[in-house]
């Protein structure tokens, strides 16, 4: 059975190839950016602030901001006043009468939404901007939460927003920062065309197109083009420009940074020397180098850190071999081994250049920092030759001798990390059985680890927490999960949550895990959690009855919004969606 999606009615133009007026991008609850006694560019009429301070004080004690017809009354005035601003917003319209019209839109030849996602995205950011949105009604799905999911979908297909829904896209991502990649991506080229025209948008030219998605490279460009952007384009361009040639010619993009180099405000030159961690190679490492010289310490840090990417770098080579001056094994006298530990007593010029930071956090000793970063930064290769073990498990399993076990495995965790080493990770993490560490134990913290693993295996291991410990220590080891939970995962954390209601406890206790489920659940597990809705029969004291009326509201809110992400699916694919969730 197939049933309607009902969305607001609106009235709102496409962008035009040649447009008329600079773009402005409110909604009719938000601010005014332009008017009387603001700042942006003016304009012919009221601004909306002062409309709506005439209308909570009324006419009688506050002249109306517009001038009137003959024989028009005041609240007449105002309500034509506060007509024409409310089109004019919608239409994303600020007239400027003193500027140039913009140029043409550039073209966007990647293929339209599907009508049914069409209407779901304005029904996404209609939510978001009505009154009183953005937060969760009753039992219905939280709507807003869904929308970035929305979002990284319709970009995997490769699709391009409607331009009539471009203005309340750029205006949800200027309010939400984590939307901005994707949205920025689903909007191409035309997103960065209107975001020019309106400074509440500007944050679109300042984080360029480098999303990560479908459709979000920029049009391709002329090496004399490039060459003129490198030199003087928006910043947001010169991101672009860079990670295309980089992508291109990975010598060529560095060269082109390099060109250049000495003049970048140090702000510039950090996310532009990030840029680099795409197609990194040994190539890089002369430049790398002498980026360990720079005047800003967080170019000195980055620096360091994707020179430590780099095996066999001239850094990690330095790093390994004061990491290894400092942790070595020795022989007990009953034949045993363990690990002695002797930290730097200084942090000198040459380990401060390659990265290591001298002055220690509050409530931290200087020799234990400077150990860990050193540790931290050389390459996990070297221990099992160092410590005399074939692999990192036996290293793992050696006592540490006075005290330096936490300092010593929190840098291998932090290592294990950062080189992206499974067998490291494995042996700091054991079985997923085992007690779950305690707070100050940043040495076995799981979720760092994990996100070194094979995103199936992780998903296992958390599964066999979950099934072990329950819900109550898994949050931030779901958090690094893939999405959607692969199995067994998903099973684990539903047979978690019945156990918990069938134990007597309520759903706010575990609001978190209900909140990633929504997001993260696969679909296919409510029909499995719609057996959980059934109150069970027989007598039960008035706090277990309770708690179990809850918890059929929580799980019926959780069913409606998994399917409501099985429609959003289905429709994003171009099918039929069976029983869709409209929302509230």
């Amino acid at each position: 059975m197939t049933s309607s999606i009902t969305t607001p009615a609106t009235h709102s133009s496409p962008i035009p190839h040649t447009g008329s007026a600079a773009a402005h991008g409110t909604d009719s609850s938000g601010p005014e950016t332009s008017g009387p006694g603001t700042s942006g560019p003016a304009w012919d009429g009221p601004g909306w602030d002062d409309l709506l301070t005439t209308a909570l004080l009324g006419t009688e004690r506050r002249a109306v901001p517009a001038r009137p017809r003959p024989g028009q009354d005041a609240a007449g005035v105002l309500l034509d006043a506060a007509a024409l601003r409310t089109v004019r917003r919608r239409a994303a319209l600020l007239p400027a009468p003193a500027r140039a019209r913009p140029g043409a839109a550039p073209r966007d030849d990647r293929p339209a939404l599907p009508e049914a996602a069409r209407r779901r995205l304005a029904l996404l950011l209609a939510d978001r901007a009505a009154p009183g949105g953005g937060g969760r009604r009753g039992g219905a799905p939280d709507l807003t939460e869904l929308l970035p999911q929305w979002l990284a979908t319709a970009n995997g297909h490769g699709y391009r927003v409607p331009e009539a829904l471009l203005p309340a896209l750029l205006e949800a991502a200027r309010a939400r920062s984590d939307l901005r990649p994707a949205a920025l991506a689903l909007g191409g080229p035309r997103a960065l065309w209107l975001a020019r025209l309106n400074p509440q948008w500007k944050y679109a030219l300042r984080g360029g197109t480098a999303s990560g998605f479908p459709g979000a490279a920029a049009p391709a460009r002329s090496p004399e083009d490039e060459g003129r952007v490198w030199q003087e384009g928006l910043f947001a361009e010169r991101v672009a420009v860079l990670a295309a040639v980089r992508r291109r010619d990975p010598d060529a993009g560095r060269e082109l940074l390099a060109s250049t180099w000495a003049k970048e405000p140090a702000e510039d030159r950090l996310m532009l020397l990030d840029s680099l961690r795409a197609e990194l190679s040994a190539g890089d490492e002369t430049f790398l180098e002498q980026a360990l010289s720079d005047r800003s310490r967080n170019v000195r840090a980055t620096a360091a850190e994707l020179l430590t990417a780099l095996p066999g770098s001239a850094l990690t080579a330095r790093m390994a071999e004061r990491a290894r001056a400092c942790v070595a094994l020795d022989r007990t006298a009953d034949g045993g081994a363990r690990v002695v530990v002797e930290a730097p007593h200084e942090c000198d010029s040459g380990m401060q250049r390659d990265g290591v930071v001298a002055k220690p956090p509050a409530a931290r000793g200087e020799r234990s920092w400077w150990l860990s970063q050193l540790v931290e930064a050389a390459p996990l290769a070297i221990w099992c030759e160092r410590l005399g073990v074939g692999g990192a498990a036996e290293a793992v399993a050696l006592p540490v001798a006075d005290g330096w076990q936490p300092d010593l495995h929190a840098a291998w965790c932090r290592a294990a990390a950062r080189q992206g080493d499974a067998e490291w990770s494995r042996a700091l993490l054991g079985p997923a059985t085992s007690p779950p560490a305690p707070a100050n134990s940043s040495w076995l913290d799981p979720a760092r680890l994990l996100s070194a693993l094979p995103p199936a295996e992780r998903a296992g291991w958390v599964a066999e927490f979950v099934a072990a410990h329950g819900l109550s220590e898994a949050f931030r080891l779901l958090g690094v999960c893939s999405v959607p939970w692969a199995e067994p995962l998903g099973a684990a954390v539903v047979d978690a949550l019945d156990a918990a209601r069938r134990a007597g406890g309520y759903p706010w206790s575990f609001s978190g895990v209900m909140g990633l489920a929504e997001r993260c659940l696969d679909p296919a597990q409510a029909d499995r959690l719609a057996a959980l809705t059934t109150v069970p029969e027989g007598p039960a004291d008035g706090a277990a009855a309770g708690a179990a009326g809850y918890w059929v509201e929580a799980f019926q809110r959780l069913i409606g919004t998994l399917r409501l992400r099985a429609a959003m699916s289905a429709e994003l694919a171009g099918q039929e969606a069976d029983a869709v969730v409209t929302g509230p």
